[in-house]
């Protein structure tokens, strides 16, 4: 009796053990997945610059103070509706011509502007502003 008792608890502890493997291995998979899947929106944000009203867009007056990083820039541009995420346009610029040369001030951009062309008008670049040089 005691030997079918000792078989069937190793039974018992393969079948638990492998279940335990074999859960993990799907926790690994889903978690490659969504790590794939997130990492891939990403990106697709970041290359893929929108407008956030495409049209006519609406006319909003941005003030960035003196200092402000990059990311708070965003995070401002994100609260006033100009960007969906702030940490895509801190990658934008980041990989962007205009790079390092946001400066402070105040602006009046528009929804129906892409991100490249509010770090060209917030870097002082004459063509993004629509004047010509």
């Amino acid at each position: 009796m005691s030997n079918v008792r000792d078989k069937m608890g190793k039974v018992g502890l393969f079948l638990a053990g492998s279940a335990f493997h074999i859960a993990v291995i799907v926790f690994a998979l889903v978690l490659l997945f969504w790590l794939g899947k997130t990492a891939y929106g990403f990106g697709y944000n970041v290359f893929n610059e929108q407008p956030m009203s495409p049209g006519q867009g609406k006319e909003i007056t941005v003030v960035i103070q003196d200092g402000s990083s990059v990311l708070k820039i965003g995070k401002t541009l994100e609260s006033k509706g100009l960007i969906s995420d702030a940490y895509v346009f801190w990658v934008q610029e980041r990989i962007s011509n205009y790079h390092g040369k946001l400066r402070p001030g105040t602006y009046k951009l528009s929804t129906a502007y892409t991100p490249t062309r509010i770090m060209g008008i917030m870097a002082g670049d004459k063509e993004q502003e629509g004047t010509g040089s």
